[in-house]
């Protein structure tokens, strides 16, 4: 069985009036009680095909993303989504999970790097929008989108290389991806 851990606690009614910011401390307490397998599929949106708007939500690249061109990773990603869905990310944004987002330890926020899975083909470009995660022997906590574009919403976890960008090489891949995906809709 894979356990999820996602960067923070599910909202509370308290912390969800007051739109604050949870603790990582909060965080580890978040998923004490291990969830089965079934209920926590149960909670993600259906995958339709016609339901993907992650693509049409890819915020603009602009001058103030930092250029993290030489940052170069191996290791093991995990995905949250709907239980973190609105909360603030420690950029300040309020969490999407149907947008091309994702949490790092130490990447500066408001970054892109390209994520991309070793034993297949396909990759996406995510924003640092957040920290995390917190869970051992994970480098990236991706949103529910950036997971699926990656085939790994039901695998919970995958092993990943994950490369930085600069402004125009986000700006670049960015456009591929969008237009890949495009060309890809039209096919089926």
């Amino acid at each position: 069985m894979s356990v999820l851990a996602g960067c923070a606690m599910p909202p509370g009614p308290q912390d969800q009036a007051q739109g604050n910011a949870l603790s990582t401390k909060d965080a580890h307490t978040a998923f004490a009680t291990p969830q089965s397998y079934g209920s926590a599929l149960a909670a993600l949106p259906a995958s339709g095909a016609n339901n993907d708007k992650s693509l049409a939500d890819a915020q603009p690249i602009d001058s103030d993303s930092p250029d993290v061109g030489s940052f170069h990773q191996t290791g093991r990603a995990s995905w949250y989504g709907r239980a973190f869905h609105g909360r603030k990310t420690a950029s300040g944004e309020r969490f999407n999970m149907e947008a091309l987002t994702a949490a790092h330890r130490t990447l500066p926020l408001g970054a892109y790097v390209r994520v991309s899975v070793p034993s297949t083909s396909k990759w996406v470009v995510v924003k640092i929008n957040d920290r995390g995660p917190y869970a051992r022997g994970r480098v990236i906590d991706l949103s529910y989108a950036a997971a699926k574009m990656l085939g790994l919403q039901h695998a919970g976890t995958a092993k990943v290389n994950i490369e930085g960008l600069s402004r125009q090489e986000a700006k670049a891949a960015q456009a591929e991806m969008l237009a890949a995906n495009s060309n890809s809709g039209s096919d089926r």
